[in-house]
């Protein structure tokens, strides 16, 4: 996470070459099996059973290209997404999209600490209410009080937790043969209830958020390195971008896995016991216990503690940096919060914001469907910047889009258009 360290970084052994390569991209396809998320895939397991496994497969590359392409913008101008839009796109759709990305952020983070609160209080029997500040405030300190370095290691070993729910699924003795096949041979509806749960795996897959804090991500990674000007950063080596593209394919791999394996465990326990209502991430880890044992109960449990320290202040983060960035203050976690205030200022006000709510008793489901609307407001029209960005020559030099990345970039902007018309058509 130094220059001292970029040398082994770039070890002629493949394997060590690998594993050091991987970053920003592997923390932001973790970050996307948040609680939210995980209530999302358990969902569909519990009421199609195997039935919406394809999507983990379909939704894949989409997701790749466009968390690639975000990377590859903040890698090659040296700015954060917001950044690099700022002085080449209408300033007044930037602050809308930033007013929808922290609205709908900090509902996020209001269902990921009640996710969290929940699970604790089923291990430890303290009631959520305590739990939801606790958190709060451990996920506020380590983020503004820690140097990035340490915080973004953090961050990368705690994508590991997302392993307990891979583990979970094979605990519960799923039917192979027909996870294979719903997995291959997609099942389609529409019905109201199919068309609602598959716009919220796509929602909660391809989400705006994610975005922003890729490109952020990688311009940390380049300040990490001693290139603290705009200037020291713009442009990229091949070496540089094959790196960066190892890394994004690594962290959406193994996000889509582990959501696979979220509605595989469900599937084989929740559906099959005809358990189809389950509406929250700690209803479908109690119902796990009688059905596949209390390790699967645990192991789930504490995957959604986990999964929340580590979406959280990636969900804060994501909008203190687009903010940051379209108004050009200063920002960075590496900075003080002295010589970047309003940074922080953002940063913290959304997870203060989130725990409030969770106070206020605003039912978590609800949080997430207002999460949701607000991200389908801001997924199409955004994703139709970060193309435009992709391919802008005067921000992206040569290094703009190839074939595959606008194929299916664009690909994943037109289905996210058409989720969101679903979306708001199933609702209404």
């Amino acid at each position: 996470m130094n220059a001292n360290a970029e040398p082994d970084k770039h070890s002629h052994n493949p394997l060590v070459r690998y594993f050091r390569t991987l970053g920003p991209g592997l923390v932001t396809g973790a970050a996307d099996d948040d609680p939210s998320g995980v209530t999302t895939y358990a969902v569909a397991g519990a009421a199609f059973g195997t039935g919406m496994l394809w999507t983990a497969v379909v939704s894949l590359p989409l997701m790749a290209a466009i968390q690639l392409i975000c990377a590859r913008i903040g890698v090659v101008s040296g700015r954060g997404l917001a950044g690099a839009m700022r002085a080449h796109y209408p300033r007044w759709f930037l602050y809308a999209a930033c007013v929808l990305l922290l609205v709908a952020n900090v509902f996020n983070i209001a269902a990921d600490l009640a996710g969290m609160a929940d699970a604790a209080e089923t291990l430890t029997g303290v009631t959520s209410g305590l739990w939801v500040p606790v958190f709060g405030l451990l996920v506020l300190a380590a983020t503004i009080y820690t140097s990035y370095a340490t915080f973004a290691l953090w961050l990368k070993w705690l994508t590991a937790v997302l392993f307990a729910y891979v583990i979970s699924a094979f605990l519960a003795h799923p039917n192979w043969a027909n996870a294979l096949r719903d997995t291959l041979v997609p099942r389609l509806s529409l019905d109201a209830a199919f068309v609602s749960t598959l716009v919220g795996i796509l929602g909660t897959t391809i989400s705006p958020y994610l975005f922003f804090w890729q490109a952020s991500q990688e311009v940390e990674e380049e300040r990490a390195l001693g290139r603290h000007t705009v200037r020291e950063r713009h442009g990229a080596t091949d070496h540089e971008l094959r790196d960066v593209r190892r890394d994004v394919v690594t962290g959406m791999v193994f996000s889509n896995v582990v959501m696979y394996f979220i509605m595989l465990s469900a599937a084989a326990t929740l559906h099959r016991a005809g358990r189809v209502d389950i509406e929250t991430s700690r209803q479908a880890a109690e119902a796990l216990r009688p059905l596949a044992g209390n390790a699967a109960y645990l192991l789930f449990t504490l995957g959604l503690v986990g999964t929340g320290l580590l979406a959280i202040p990636i969900l804060a983060g994501s909008a203190s940096y687009a903010v940051a960035e379209v108004f050009g203050w200063r920002s960075g976690l590496d900075l003080s919060p002295r010589r970047a205030r309003r940074f922080y200022a953002v940063l913290g006000g959304a997870i203060v914001a989130g725990a409030l709510l969770d106070s206020l008793n605003v039912s978590a489901v609800r949080m997430m469907f207002l999460s949701a609307v607000l991200n389908g407001l801001l997924a199409a029209p955004l994703l139709v910047l970060v193309m435009l960005v992709g391919n802008n020559r005067k921000i992206m030099g040569r290094r703009v889009n190839d074939r595959w990345l606008n194929v299916l970039g664009w690909s994943a902007t037109g289905i996210m258009t058409v989720a969101t018309l679903l979306f708001f058509w199933t609702s209404l």
